[in-house]
């Protein structure tokens, strides 16, 4: 009789450290698609920033002064001179923002098919 109340404590445990592995795994997926969508949130802003500097800048003469922080450090330039770089950021800043909703999508499917592979169902507490 000892053996089989072992036996099934034994089967309790691997079942409880099951439930804590999958609730670890569920914890990497939500803290990694919180960790993109926080990146893709702030990139989206730059973005905006970028283009509104843009819009600002294109109608000015060329010749015109106006000033650039570079590393921390304020520098006089032309708008001919700025403008192809801010466009470079800009596109730049795009090419990252897409990879990385590429890479939220593609984690997100990837929680999905974990949790239907799993049987794991979200209950929200209180």
């Amino acid at each position: 009789m000892q053996e089989s109340s072992s036996s099934s404590a034994a089967a309790g445990g691997t079942a409880s450290k099951k439930q804590a592995d999958l609730q670890a795994q569920y914890n990497s997926y939500k803290s990694t698609l919180q960790q993109l969508a926080q990146k893709i949130g702030e990139l989206e802003s730059e973005g905006d920033e970028h283009k509104l500097v843009l819009e600002t800048l294109r109608p000015l003469p060329g010749s015109r002064k106006c000033f650039r922080m570079i590393g921390g450090v304020l520098v006089e330039r032309t708008v001919a001179e700025v403008i192809p770089a801010l466009e470079t950021n800009a596109k730049g800043v795009e090419s990252v923002l897409q990879q990385l909703v590429k890479e939220y999508k593609k984690t997100e499917e990837d929680m999905n098919k974990w949790q239907t592979k799993n049987k794991v169902q979200v209950v929200q507490g209180p």
